[in-house]
């Protein structure tokens, strides 16, 4: 169930990888220690859903948002267009949705599962980036497989888990 959640509101992209989020949105998130938020996000007939973390700026005391090319082409928006958007509270385990195929492979390989809970948060999520990327199930399969034979081996730098 999702506690904590903020308005809707209007936004524009910063520069060309960051959004600039309003203190009276971010700081009921901070206070709360839910710095990783689900974001959804609107223009024109597009939505998308993603993940992201709200981070102070240590100069400036404004919070920035991440908002990479891939996101921005999902949604259809460029630098000077305006859209809105709405954060949530990540009720999510790992800050993002972990993929059907890496849960099934997690489950017939718990030696793997137990050393991937293991590692820090931020590389479970970069694990599971990299998997969600992949485009075709069967290769999503392969890919995961591969990574668990590398973590059993005492492998856990994300950058090397899908090669062979």
């Amino acid at each position: 169930m999702v506690t904590l959640k903020s308005d809707i509101f209007t936004i524009g992209l910063l520069d060309q990888y960051h959004l600039f989020i309003p203190n009276k949105i971010a700081e009921p998130f901070a206070k709360a220690k839910q710095l990783r938020v689900k974001v959804k996000a609107t223009f024109k007939t597009n939505t998308i859903e993603f993940y992201a973390a709200i981070k102070k700026d240590k100069n400036t005391d404004d919070y920035k948002m991440m908002f990479g090319k891939r996101l921005q082409k999902e949604l259809g928006v460029f630098l000077n267009d305006y859209f809105e958007m709405q954060l949530l509270e990540d009720t999510s385990k790992y800050g993002v949705d972990m993929p059907e195929e890496l849960d099934a492979v997690f489950k017939s390989e718990l030696e793997a599962f137990e050393i991937f809970e293991s590692l820090t948060a931020g590389k479970k999520r970069s694990i599971i980036y990299t998997v969600i990327r992949i485009k075709n199930s069967q290769t999503r399969i392969d890919k995961a497989l591969l990574m668990c034979e590398n973590l059993k081996r005492g492998e856990t730098n994300p950058m090397h888990l899908f090669k062979s």
